[in-house]
């Protein structure tokens, strides 16, 4: 049982970044088309899913079109009750609920000063007081949401649930933005760049075409404050130590080079979503370590 799922940009798509996330961190098989942000191919492509106004949208197995990642979430946890989307307990499932509520109608002078852009990190935004009360209101949100579900480790309502992929977004913009946040954000956050989706979504979008341009600051830049990636690059040709990828199986065609040693993709894509981030791949590191 597969659904489609259509996304824009990874880099500064931030609601494809959750709707993608509702199926990735919850092992849900999805097989998504992506369409360029402000080319034809985006509007072509919602048509497919009409009818969406935008990404992210999923049809269903069965062909229903949810074009809301608000309400994919609520069909999600519906459909695949036993996948841990929304938190069992009936408590800790009204808290993630209110989150996710907030999260999809707020926050407005952050997502305006702050566009999502996954590709860079900026030393200073200089963020006006708007966005400054914005931050303020998610440490609120986000004491309140430990505070009343007891959770001991680094997610808002216990385990991993919908409430976190809503947020992910932020904790990618207080990272890209070096937004100032109290301690406990900040942990949260430093989760956010260190889950393993995350990193996924991150290296695929580094991959992902060229810059959008009219995502780019003028502000001075700095490291990613994420976790400092495995030194990789791309190289013209072999031989690879793996004869097929390790994502696809199939005959390798592209290379790069990791660890003193050339290893070998099926495609330009599977290549350099892997130098962006080589210990975000699994099956990468594995062939790696083997």
């Amino acid at each position: 049982m597969t659904y489609d799922l259509a996304i824009g940009d990874r880099a500064y798509s931030s609601w494809s970044l959750r709707g993608w996330l509702l199926f990735d961190a919850f092992g849900i098989s999805v097989k998504t088309q992506q369409a360029r942000l402000y080319t034809d191919a985006f509007p072509a492509l919602l048509q497919e899913f009409a009818p969406a106004r935008s990404v992210p949208a999923m049809r269903c197995p069965d062909g229903t079109v949810v074009p809301d990642s608000l309400a994919m979430a609520e069909e999600l946890a519906s459909r695949h009750p036993d996948a841990g989307i929304l938190p069992h307990t009936p408590k800790a499932r009204a808290v993630a609920r209110v989150l996710m509520a907030e999260m999809h109608s707020g926050f407005t002078a952050l997502r305006n000063h702050c566009s999502m852009n996954l590709r860079v990190s900026y030393a200073d935004c200089a963020p006006p007081q708007a966005v400054l009360d914005d931050l303020a209101r998610l440490e609120v949100l986000w004491a309140w949401a430990r505070a009343q579900t007891g959770g001991e480790g680094p997610w808002l309502c216990g385990a991993y649930s919908a409430a976190d992929a809503f947020y992910a977004p932020v904790a990618g913009r207080i990272a890209g933005y070096n937004l100032p946040v109290g301690p406990q954000a900040a942990a949260y956050v430093a989760a956010h760049l260190a889950h393993s989706p995350f990193r996924q979504w991150r290296a695929m979008g580094m991959a992902d075409g060229a810059n959008q341009d009219s995502y780019d600051r003028d502000y001075p830049r700095r490291p990613w404050p994420g976790p400092a990636p495995l030194a990789a690059k791309p190289v013209a040709n072999g031989p690879s130590v793996n004869a097929t990828c390790p994502y696809s199986g199939k005959p390798v065609t592209h290379f790069a080079q990791a660890g003193g040693r050339v290893w070998g993709f099926c495609n330009a894509f599977c290549r350099d979503k892997t130098v962006a981030d080589p210990e975000a791949w699994p099956k990468f590191m594995a062939l790696y370590n083997s």
